[in-house]
């Protein structure tokens, strides 16, 4: 199995000051950049996913502002692809799928925003196109939501959608968990 580490939408309006503020960003941010220099001391592969907003009246992660870069904590280097996306799905018109297997990979390992939304429909769209996927659950972030009333803290929505990835489309593990056992 060939595994690269898939590092989804850690851009500038999730951080502090952003336009769409995540609970935990920093710190999230603080794991993907851990794992992120594993990969690139073992020289695994490494594909970054940047969400541009295209839908009228979006507010974040408008094209040509500093809230749509990639953050300077895991900036990519000139070896790493980077994959645009206007979807939720980093797979949904992208090319992502034909740049793994283009690359050889069966396995990823998911770091990145918004727990509850991209990591979500990106994992579980990576498992149904084959491949073996591990989340590293403090390597991602999210925000509470409101549903009819009810007000969803950031780290109940975070656990929920982390337990429900967990079978069969994941394994969900702690940054430490995978870089012990690396």
């Amino acid at each position: 199995m060939t595994k690269a580490l898939l590092v989804i939408d850690v851009q500038n309006d999730y951080f502090t000051g952003g336009n769409q503020e995540l609970v935990g960003m920093e710190y999230a941010a603080s794991n993907v950049r851990r794992v992120l220099e594993h990969f690139r001391t073992a020289n695994l592969p490494v594909f970054h996913v940047q969400h541009l907003a295209v839908q009228d009246g979006a507010n974040f992660f408008v094209p040509h502002t500093k809230g749509c870069e990639i953050n300077e904590e895991v900036q990519p280097n000139e070896t790493e692809i980077v994959v645009t996306k206007n979807y939720p799905n980093s797979f949904r018109d992208t090319g992502l799928d034909e740049a793994l297997k283009k690359a050889g990979i069966t396995e990823l390992v998911v770091v990145g925003a918004m727990t509850h939304m991209c990591i979500d429909t990106t994992v579980r769209a990576a498992f149904d196109l084959g491949y073996v996927n591990t989340v590293l659950s403090d390597a991602c972030a999210t925000r509470a939501l409101d549903f009819k009333g009810w007000h969803i803290r950031a780290a109940d929505v975070h656990v929920a959608f982390l337990a429900a990835l967990q079978v069969p489309f994941a394994t969900v593990i702690t940054t430490s968990e995978y870089l012990n056992a690396a």
